[in-house]
């Protein structure tokens, strides 16, 4: 794994000069990090100081993936995107507001954390969920948010698409027949992760959600005895890239802040701050001390089971996809 140079971040600031007023900053994100980024930003924002001199003004944006990317398209003025899909950013970069070879300016394509996709079940799983196949027994009431509008839920389709086709005899009709089965039991259709984590577990609706790992054990720390995670035998490594939007960097004076940013994510200060928010981290070293909190599990990857993330949008996603003709089909039977 390519490790962080200090010395990069140290070039990005000796090249700029600096005010002592606060420079306004927006980083563009998806549902499930505001944890993560109000303390990453505090993290960053001392290390900054300490550096520089400067204060920095953080701002946060959050939603459902797909439509916090259609927003900067549209003119949100974000600085940087961490976003929960490539796809997402894929589409920001059509629109020439960064270079398509986005996923080449920071190390591991632009992902600095993983993770991957879990159940979160009320105290004392009473039905009995421990696999996928689990999740279409009768009676069982699912939560997931609805794939138009939110990465997480994407991956949450894909995880389920890729669990079937693994089964002995498995390919794609089955696969399509047993994810179609799941959106048949979804009791509600969250736009984004955390509205479908709301659902779940403020207003107590369903039985089991279909949950990044991150935002399962949030929600097992905030409302402790109240839940179970249930990690099934396969799964899908999510991988939320990040990028800077470099028109919007550039005219903010912002560029040197968000290269330095996304850096620091890499750093094994930023690093440490994605384990404590339930990241699995890339940092070989910070890993290893979390070890215990993130069980092993088999993890296939979109590139080698899907064909990439330029593929899928178009096969499974966009108007008229798979997604499209299973819900056609659901409200007809």
């Amino acid at each position: 794994m390519r490790s962080l140079k200090i010395g990069v971040l140290a070039a990005v600031i000796s090249a700029t000069s600096f005010t002592a007023l606060a420079k306004d900053f927006l980083n563009v994100s998806y549902d499930p990090t505001r944890e993560l980024y109000d303390n990453f930003n505090k993290e960053f924002s001392a290390y900054w100081k300490k550096s520089t001199g400067q204060d920095i003004n953080f701002k946060q944006s959050h939603g459902g993936s797909g439509k916090q990317a259609r927003a900067v398209i549209d003119g949100l003025d974000a600085d940087v995107v961490t976003l929960a899909l490539a796809a997402d950013i894929d589409e920001i970069a059509e629109r020439g507001l960064l270079p398509k070879d986005w996923q080449k300016k920071f190390p591991q394509n632009s992902t600095p954390y993983t993770s991957t996709i879990v159940f979160l079940v009320r105290k004392g799983n009473p039905k009995g969920i421990k696999d996928w196949g689990d999740l279409i027994k009768p009676g069982v009431e699912i939560i997931t948010p609805n794939p138009k509008t939110s990465g997480g839920a994407r991956w949450n389709y894909l995880a389920a698409w890729a669990w079937a086709k693994h089964q002995t005899n498995g390919n794609d009709a089955k696969a399509q027949e047993f994810v179609r089965q799941i959106y048949k039991q979804t009791k509600v259709l969250d736009s984004g992760a955390r509205g479908a984590t709301t659902t779940f577990a403020e207003r107590g609706i369903g039985d089991v959600l279909l949950a990044w790992e991150n935002e399962a054990f949030l929600a097992v720390r905030e409302q402790p005895g109240k839940f179970e995670i249930i990690t099934p035998s396969l799964s899908i490594l999510a991988e939320p890239p990040v990028a800077v939007v470099e028109k919007n960097a550039k005219s903010n004076g912002n560029e040197n802040i968000s290269k330095a940013y996304l850096n620091y994510l890499y750093s094994p200060a930023g690093q440490t701050v994605a384990a404590n928010n339930f990241y699995r981290p890339r940092n070989a070293a910070v890993a290893a001390k979390y070890k215990s909190i993130f069980k092993p599990l088999k993890l296939v990857t979109i590139d080698k089971e899907f064909g990439g993330w330029s593929k899928v949008q178009g096969k499974h996603f966009d108007n008229n996809g798979v997604f499209d003709q299973i819900v056609k089909t659901n409200s007809t039977k």
